[in-house]
């Protein structure tokens, strides 16, 4: 997988300087010790408070320096992608921020990132400054290990310390409530590919249609594949094997977190599919679903929970600067409100006959229903060969509904076939035929006649669809048979039709619809379909007018 970076050597400076570059001004800052010590911290920080410091390697983002300011982090550490920030970094964080009220460390539960921030925990009371460190280890993925690792859950922790910090609660407080939550969260993810590190080529562990279970944010691998499945299958196995690690009773808030590439249209599916479950039942507050602790472009996600109690909901639910953080909403019911009654136009409309009107139309129809195969070849050369049957589809919904249709008046007719191709028709071609036919309504209505009516359905439709003569759509068509119709009559309609219709063969340069995104070879001595259709419609109903008699049907 390609990435966005200049040297792989800079990708974590220059991206917490891009985001200090974007965000509001005087709020963050970071110390004069690039590259090799990273660390950001608030600018606007009262040292006469307890300091809250975490960090870890970079790759995670919005973690950790996303959640520096207001009532969260005071300072991040940052080391470089997937490596723990070292020793001497986290202690020039700890002497930056902390004053007399001393400072919380807040660690995720993996080797490195115990063993740096702890020494420089050591190193730091040596200096006569006041430190404790918390550790989380919420990953339930194995539950006999020992030593669980931390992952997203960490963000509960950050939240409830800046909370009391904020505050202005002393550090053994603090650090007391922040262990006592730390014991209390549980987090599993899941991920359908692994993740790709900029300027390394990337692991390929993971087979066809295979996931893996209970997994870091590392790119390590799951505890268990698991099949490829629909979303509410495996957000079931994740919330069975949550609910079991939690004790019975109580309120829960879930934090539903995207590793990195998971769609948006997607994390919503599972956000809806993890609140119907027996475990949604028991949450109360609800963060994301959105980017939280990522692990690159990992495509999964975590689900974490957080046992409640007032305090603890009150430091989530407290408003904080980083924009990173999602600010949490109660647990509630879809919100269903009727929708207007609308009556659709044909059924105020008195069904009415005139057999040489209807003739034309069933005519027309059965002409373009009959032409499906045909359009659709033409469009698969140029488009999604699906114009024959949009086409047909819009020509069956009138044939369905022509006993219904008021055809003895005109400006009626043309405002009930609009209504019937918007949703009968679809695509963007009923919606500019449905805007065509209702303008053209609109203008009878007014006194115009046929052929003027017409053409003014035809200015609005080009005023919305944008297309125009020469940019190789059904307007070629349109247009030179609507004028010649205004001018001459039905026959020489047809003529002019059929002729903007092969003038389209020789346009190797479409300037709207899907041909536009066409190369010429593939357009050279193609008609359009759309304009195909025009000037088949009109020869039908040159032809009714030739006859001279009605055929209508009974």
């Amino acid at each position: 997988m390609s990435h966005f970076f200049n040297r792989r050597e800079n990708i974590v400076t220059e991206a917490l300087d891009g985001l200090l570059l974007t965000s509001r001004p005087g709020l963050l800052a970071r110390l004069d010790s690039y590259p090799d010590i990273k660390v950001i911290v608030r600018s606007d920080w009262d040292r006469s408070k307890v300091a809250v410091i975490s960090g870890g390697g970079a790759g995670h983002e919005p973690a950790h320096a996303g959640f520096v300011g207001r009532g969260m982090l005071t300072a991040a550490v940052s080391g470089e992608i997937f490596a723990s920030p070292s020793v001497d970094a986290v202690l020039t964080a700890i002497r930056a921020v902390t004053g007399p009220a001393g400072c919380l460390l807040v660690v995720k539960n993996y080797t490195g990132d115990r063993l740096n921030f702890g020494l420089a925990a050591e190193r730091a009371r040596a200096e006569g400054f006041n430190v404790e460190m918390v550790i989380v280890a919420d990953d339930i993925a194995l539950p006999d290990l020992a030593q669980p690792r931390g992952i997203a859950g960490t963000l509960f922790v950050h939240k409830i310390a800046g909370f009391l910090a904020e505050r202005g609660d002393a550090l053994q407080d603090i650090a007391a409530a922040a262990t006592a939550a730390a014991v209390e969260i549980v987090s599993l993810g899941v991920a359908y590919s692994t993740c790709s590190i900029p300027g390394q080529p990337q692991e390929s562990r993971l087979g066809k249609n295979e996931g893996e279970l209970g997994l870091g944010i590392h790119g390590e691998p799951g505890v268990e594949r698991i099949p490829v499945q629909a979303a509410a299958s495996i957000v079931g196995i994740m919330t069975e094997r949550l609910s079991a690690a939690i004790p019975a009773g109580g309120e829960y808030a879930l934090l539903i977190n995207n590793l990195g590439a998971v769609p948006p249209v997607e994390m919503n599916v599972i956000a809806r599919n993890v609140l119907a479950t027996p475990l949604g039942g028991r949450v109360k507050l609800v963060i994301g679903p959105g980017p939280i602790m990522t692990a690159l472009n990992m495509n999964g996600f975590s689900l974490s929970l957080i046992k409640l109690d007032l305090a603890r909901e009150a430091a989530l639910l407290a408003e904080v600067a980083p924009h990173a953080w999602l600010t949490p909403v109660e647990r509630h019911e879809l919100a269903i409100v009727p929708a207007p009654a609308v009556r659709s136009e044909i059924e105020h409309m008195a069904a009415s006959r005139d057999p040489q009107v209807e003739e034309m139309l069933a005519t027309i129809c059965d002409r373009l229903i009959a032409l499906e195969p045909d359009l659709n070849r033409l469009d698969a050369r140029a488009g999604d060969g699906d114009t024959g049957s949009t086409v047909a589809a819009g020509a069956r919904g009138i044939l369905a509904r022509i006993d219904t249709l008021p055809l003895a008046d005109k400006a009626a007719t043309f405002a009930a076939i609009g209504s019937i191709l918007a949703t009968s028709m679809g695509g963007s071609s009923g919606v500019l035929l449905s805007i065509f036919c209702t303008a053209a309504s609109k203008s009878m209505a007014t006194g115009a006649n046929v052929p003027e009516a017409l053409l003014s359905g035809l200015d609005r439709m080009t005023f919305y669809g944008g297309a125009k003569p020469g940019d190789r759509t059904m307007i070629d068509a349109l247009d030179p048979a609507l004028n010649a119709l205004a001018a001459s009559g039905t026959k020489e309609a047809a003529v002019a039709a059929r002729s903007g219709a092969e003038a389209t063969a020789s346009m190797t340069k479409a300037k709207a619809g899907r041909s536009s995104y066409v190369g010429a070879r593939d357009l050279d001595g193609i008609v359009d379909p759309g304009a195909e259709a025009v000037a088949a419609a009109f020869e039908a109903a040159a032809a009714v007018i030739a006859d001279g008699k009605s055929k209508h049907r009974p």
